[in-house]
Formats: structure tokens, sequence, C-alpha cells
């Protein structure tokens, strides 16, 4: 029996008062899931391979490759291995993305309506691309996962009765299995919001005057004292303002999300005009912008590639993927002005273009995995492949990972980043015949400016080859002395 008003309580209610309309929403929200043979994001094509190299090596036909247990990055892993074991390789995965999916978009969902004590309905167009924004095209999907569990966990405990505590804490723990930004972002808020509450009066200010310091200092020592290689973004601090996450392969998206940007922008802008109506409820409103622009300071003082350990694999694309948080609390803060129904249907029109865009964009990587299935079908199984493809003009670069996917069954990928970065659970030994188990290898290979070894096992390489398709792809064999992309050869990429 959950307590009256708790968040459960109030959260179940809510489900059984709108059953049909959040079913109808969410099969709408899915149609990108089926809408090509496969789901093309970046890095699933890499984690649905693995999945396959999982199944051989606990059959006992993958030398070389080893599973270790870790508490964290396992949760999709893991997910989607049973669901191709269940569905195979062609409905599993949907079935896993499908879940992500709508766990994301409910968990934000869920984390907006408990903190602005209203449901969303007029944001929908916007969380629904957000939810298939750059973390999903990037193929993140334990991350993403671990955010959507988050965001589940902090409504739960907002304003929590003891109910409320245990069925958070139990999405907390998913969310840990699932990456670990998900978990300690989660944890993070949920001190900084009750020590907010606790600090009396106008020493409020000191609170987010010391988180911002905090993250000065790391700044600084990162960039000045500790002994590890890192990549910061030259771009304006303003940029990472949320919206950067609906940018994704082509630079029309970029007129999507500035046409968003303009609408919210508007809508605060015109609410900030009537800022007497807010004033009974100012401490509320206060607290997510004073969250939102503290997500936008602390993201914009992080390094966007940090490399702690020289022997293992970059913590990679860190500032892009925390761009997320800023924008849910983005949601909030708009959540919590006067619904505006001009708004909503202008986000809705955004929504038509963002979504026909993204359709055409991954019918082009579709057409690129198809010409690399039939490329990799007449290759003789067991060929050890790396591939060297690139996305032209794209912010999303994964796309190599097609040729992972189009080996199930026929080759290895011999570049295969995952089993090298010791960040997930499958790994590769030292003089493993599948793959290398060298992250700066791997990623040289998967460069191009990897040189062949002597020791090197037989290895061929897939490269597009056709400068005006960049869907046409041929293979060549690589020999002693040769770099992994087809520069050698004289061709372009």
């Amino acid at each position: 029996m959950t307590d009256r008003n708790s968040g459960l309580h109030d959260g179940l209610r809510f489900v059984r008062l709108h059953f049909i309309l959040m079913a109808a929403l969410s099969a709408l929200l899915l149609i990108p899931c089926f809408s090509h043979r496969y789901i093309e994001a970046g890095d699933l094509a890499s984690h649905t391979y693995n999945a396959w190299l999982a199944q051989l090596m606990q059959q006992g036909k993958a030398p070389g490759i080893y599973t270790v247990w870790q508490r964290t990055n396992v949760l999709f892993d893991l997910a989607l291995l049973y669901s191709v074991k269940a569905f195979g390789f062609f409905i599993g995965p949907k079935v896993a993305v499908a879940i992500c999916v709508l766990v994301f978009f409910w968990g934000v969902f869920s984390l907006v309506a408990a903190a602005s004590e209203r449901p969303p309905w007029m944001l929908t167009p916007l969380l629904a691309m957000l939810t298939y924004g750059y973390t999903f095209n990037m193929g993140f999907f334990n991350y993403y996962l671990s955010i959507g569990l988050a965001c589940f966990a902090l409504a739960l405990f907002w304003k929590a009765q003891k109910w409320d505590w245990l069925a958070g804490g139990l999405f907390l723990c998913g969310a840990v299995l699932a990456h670990p930004i998900g978990s300690l972002w989660c944890a993070a808020t949920l001190v900084y919001v009750l020590i907010r509450r606790r600090t009396p009066g106008f020493w409020k200010i000191a609170v987010p005057a010391a988180a911002i310091g905090i993250f000065i200092a790391v700044h600084w020592y990162l960039a000045h004292v500790a002994n590890v290689e890192v990549d910061w973004l030259d771009r304006p601090f303003f940029l990472f303002n949320g919206m950067d996450q609906l940018v994704l392969y082509t630079a029309r998206s970029r007129w999507i999300a500035g046409a968003c940007l303009t609408i919210v922008g508007t809508w605060s802008a015109y609410e900030c005009l009537k800022w007497r109506q807010y004033l009974p409820d100012w401490k509320r409103l206060s607290l997510f912008v004073e969250l939102y622009v503290l997500s936008l300071v602390i993201t914009a003082l992080l390094p966007q590639d940090i490399l702690p350990d020289p022997e293992a694999s970059w913590v990679g694309l860190l500032v892009s993927r925390l761009t997320v948080i800023t924008a849910i609390f983005g949601l909030c803060v708009l959540s919590s002005l006067t619904p505006r129904r001009l708004a909503g249907a202008a986000l809705g029109v955004c929504a038509i273009p963002f979504f026909i865009f993204l359709y055409q964009d991954t019918a082009a990587i579709s057409r690129l995995e198809l010409h690399a299935e039939k490329l990799t079908e007449k290759l003789p199984f067991g060929t050890l492949v790396i591939p060297t493809l690139v996305a032209p003009n794209s912010r999303i670069p994964f796309i190599g990972h097609v040729v992972d996917r189009a080996c199930i069954g026929h080759c290895f990928t011999y570049s295969n980043y995952e089993l090298s970065s010791r960040q997930f659970r499958l790994r590769a030994r030292p003089g493993s015949l599948l793959a290398t188990s060298s992250a700066r290898d791997s990623e040289k290979m998967e460069a191009g400016d990897y040189v062949v070894r002597e020791t090197d096992p037989p290895l061929v390489n897939i490269y597009q080859c056709n400068p005006d398709d960049f869907t046409v792809l041929c293979v060549r064999p690589l020999s002693v002395g040769d770099t992994s992309g087809p520069a050698a050869e004289g061709g372009g990429r």
C-alpha cells in the first residue's frame, strides 16, 4: 500500500488515468525504431556485434575473448544479449532499444512532472526530439538508459515518502548498472537540492557558488597539474544549452535546433514580462533556473575527452553527452511556466522536419550497411576486417560500426574498440586472433593510421571507394607495411 500523495502513488494514479494516451504516445514514439531494417545509431551496431561475440565465447568458439564482472556500463549490453538470444539479431536489438526509448522518454517526463507539479504535455514534441537526439544516434545506450532510470529515481526522490525511497533506490541501482554518469548525476542533484533546501535565506547563493568553484578548481587541475591527456572544446559556453542534442547528421538539423531555441527563448522572455504572477512559485522556479545555469556552466568547464590510463581508451565526448542533462533541467524550467498552446504547436511543427530529416539521414546509412552486408557475405568465414569509414559532414561519426554488424556470422572486426577499451564486460586477451587488445592500436586502425606488422594476422580493409557516394564500399587485403586506411593505395576516404 503506497502513501497517498507520495510520488509512487501519484505516478501509479497518473498511469491509470492516462493509460490509453500514454500507450498511443508510446506507439508513435517507437516508429523510428522500426522504420529501417536495422536501427542506425552509431555504437549500437558494435554492441550488437559484441553480443554475437559473447554468444560465440559461451560456445567456446571465440579464442582469446573473455568477460569480466563489473558493476557499471553493463545493463544495456546484458539486455541486448538476452534479447538477441530470444528474438534473433534482427528483432532483438529493436526490442532492447525500444525499451530504452520508453525508459528515457517517460523517465524525463516523470522528472519534469514531479518537479513542476504538472504533466508536461505541451513539451512532448521537444521531449520526443530529445529522445531521438544526439545521445540516441551516437548509440550510447548504456548512458542513455542510465539517464532515463536516474530521472525515474529523481522523480520519486523529489518529495519522497518511505515507499518512494525504496522504489527510487531500485531505479538508482539500475542506473548504476547502466552507466556511472546517470547515477552520479542523480546522487549529486539529490544532495544539492537537499543542501539548498536547508540553507537559510541569502546563504542559498553560496550553494551554487561553491559548486561552480569546485569545478573551476577541477578545470584548472586538469589543465595545469594532472598527468592525464585531455581535449577541450573551443566553443562559447552558451552553445552547451541543451539544444545541441538536436544537431545530428547534417547542417539542416542546426536550423531545427535554432528554431526550437527561438521558440523556447521567446516563450521564456514573454513569461518574464509577467514576473509578478510567478512570485508565489518563485522558490520552485528559481531552483530549476539555478540547476539549468549550473549544469550549463559545469559542462563548459569539463573537457570533451580525457585519457586517465595511457593503456586504456579515452573517456570521450563527455561534454557532448552531458548537455542532455542541461536539456532536462531546461524542460523543468519550461514546464514551470504557464503552458502556451502556441509554443507547444510551434514545437510540434519543428518535430515534423526533425523526424523527416532523421529518417532520410539514417536511410542513407541503411544503404551503407546493405552494401557492407553484400561485401562481407563474400568473405571467407573468419576473415579479420578493419573498417575505415567516415561520415561526410556529420556530427555522428560512428558509421564504421555498420561493418561490425554486417560481419555477424561471416567475419570478425579486428579493430573492435569495445574489447580493447577496458570499459565493457567483453574483452580481448593479448595475442587474441579475433581482435586487438590494444586501445591505441584500435584507434589507429579505425582512423586508417595503423601500419600492419609482421606479427599481425592476415587482415583486410573495408573502405569507401566512391568519392561521390559514401555508401559504396570496397575491400582490399593488407600486407606488412600497409596502413589500415585506403590512402596507401591512393584511394580517398
